[in-house]
């Protein structure tokens, strides 16, 4: 195994394989403790280990719709109607790593390689910017020339770019695992959030598909990685496990511990949690004993959203159109839409996709403006809020706001103002009629007559001037 040069301090082990076997092989369905389970859901308590694995183990039809009808319900109590939207941006593609499922894996010869160039960087954002795009997420295999000064340069060379009347106004990042001088570096140029996948939490399993040899084989430093953010400064985690590795009861259950231990050690647990299914890929090597079915997946969706209900569920553009449809309903907070994951895919002419250049296959390739179509006319408000994130309103101070439940004076209002502004900036004509329509209807549910005026008055500023960027 690899051990990293700057080991700073012992890594814990808070993930228990036996533990987690055993709980999830000794709990039976219990209708009682299901209910009791709901109930603390509804009240906005996030769940134990044990509590989580009662719901896993829940199979009769009629407790998983009890199930997916609170999850609906603790959903639009927490999240109201907003969907918030953003585009990943691979800036490149070369790994020392050599993940089996991956087709960016270092052995596989036949994938055609690409780090941007400043220029095509600057491309690519103004392509996003055209079309509407406010919110990315920086990807970067892991490699010697990705280092946190390349990333924290590309992030300031994406905050950079102003076409016409866009700008991007939130940059996340998913990348390798840094040490605390790294973590700072790359939050110093005004990152959102640090995203690191632990792909699976079964210790086995990560052997197999991470051999010792490389970098990502050392499961301690990546299960660690969010822990060194956390005290290097950074303040929006984001943890996700590639579901189609191992059994989904366990890593459905490794999320979980994950977040229970980021929240007893530092006093928020993750801003977001991803639940990425296994997709076709160029050369890839699994087992598919473990390829999770759609109704398995749409129980650990809305279960994850029971047993976190502050934390962001992201699905992304992995999943077909009426998968997405269906998860939505059930938790999920945030989509990527427009997607593209070839590097510089933003520019083609077409939305074909080369899977020998692009990390696996996407089931949703429509454009921003058709998914932001089908989101309002289906009762939801597309968002591309960042307001939170810049007002300083993150980590601790953002669960100070949400967890009261005022963090909804927040996100509607703002969720509108940045609808306005892309009816009014990027819109197709049958995006903008449904859109200024429920605009209209969201203000006349607006019970604060003060806060209805200064958003209407915002968004009359919007339609009638140059002004952009309001916010709550």
């Amino acid at each position: 195994m690899i051990k990293h040069d700057k080991w700073s301090r012992d890594c814990i082990d808070f993930i228990n394989d036996d533990a987690i076997t055993d709980i999830i092989k000794s709990t039976t369905e219990d209708a009682e403790k299901v209910k009791r389970i709901l109930d603390k859901s509804l009240r906005k308590e996030p769940l134990t280990v044990a509590e989580t694995a009662t719901l896993i183990a829940t199979e009769s039809s009629e407790l998983v719709e009890d199930i997916f009808a609170t999850a609906r319900e603790l959903k639009r109590e927490v999240y109201g109607n907003r969907i918030v939207l953003f585009a990943p941006l691979y800036i490149g593609n070369f790994c020392i790593n050599d993940c089996k499922y991956c087709a960016f894996r270092r052995s596989l010869r036949t994938t055609v390689r690409k780090t941007l160039t400043p220029d095509e960087t600057i491309a690519q954002v103004e392509a996003l910017e055209n079309s509407g795009h406010k919110r990315l997420i920086l990807v970067f295999g892991e490699h010697p020339d990705y280092t946190p000064e390349f990333i924290a340069e590309s992030v300031r060379n994406v905050y950079a770019v102003k076409k016409g009347k866009g700008d991007i106004r939130r940059v996340n990042i998913n990348a390798a695992p840094l040490d605390h001088e790294g973590f700072k570096t790359v939050k110093a140029s005004g990152i959102g959030t640090y995203q690191i996948f632990q792909e699976t939490y079964h210790h086995a399993t990560y052997r197999k598909y991470h051999p010792e040899n490389t970098h990502k084989g050392d499961y301690l430093w990546r299960l660690d990685g969010l822990s060194r953010a956390f005290e290097s400064g950074c303040d929006d985690m984001g943890i996700g496990a590639l579901f189609g590795l191992y059994d989904w009861r366990f890593e459905v259950l490794g999320l979980v511990t994950h977040s229970i231990h980021l929240q007893q050690k530092y006093g928020v647990g993750p801003h977001t949690i991803s639940f990425p299914r296994i997709q076709p890929a160029h050369g890839m090597e699994i087992d598919p004993q473990y390829v999770v079915s759609d109704y398995d997946f749409k129980r650990l969706v809305a279960i994850l959203r029971l047993a976190v209900p502050y934390t962001g569920l992201i699905l992304t553009a992995r999943e077909s159109p009426e998968i997405r449809r269906e998860l939505m309903e059930f938790g999920v907070s945030q989509i990527d839409a427009g997607t593209r994951i070839e590097l510089a895919g933003y520019t083609k002419k077409d939305d074909s996709q080369e899977l020998n250049k692009e990390q696996f296959a996407i089931g949703d390739v429509r454009s921003l403006d058709e998914v932001i179509h089908e989101l309002l006319t289906t009762g939801y408000i597309p968002s591309f809020c960042t307001s939170c994130y810049r007002l300083g309103r993150t980590g601790e101070h953002f669960m100070e706001y949400a967890i009261p439940g005022f963090i909804q004076n927040f996100c509607t209002p703002n969720a509108l103002l940045t609808l306005a502004e892309y009816l009014v900036d990027y819109s197709s004509d049958k995006t903008c009629e449904a859109g200024w329509k429920l605009i209209d209807d969201e203000l006349e549910k607006m019970v604060d007559l003060d806060m209805r005026r200064q958003v209407s008055d915002k968004i009359e500023k919007i339609r009638n001037s140059n002004e952009r960027d309001f916010c709550f």
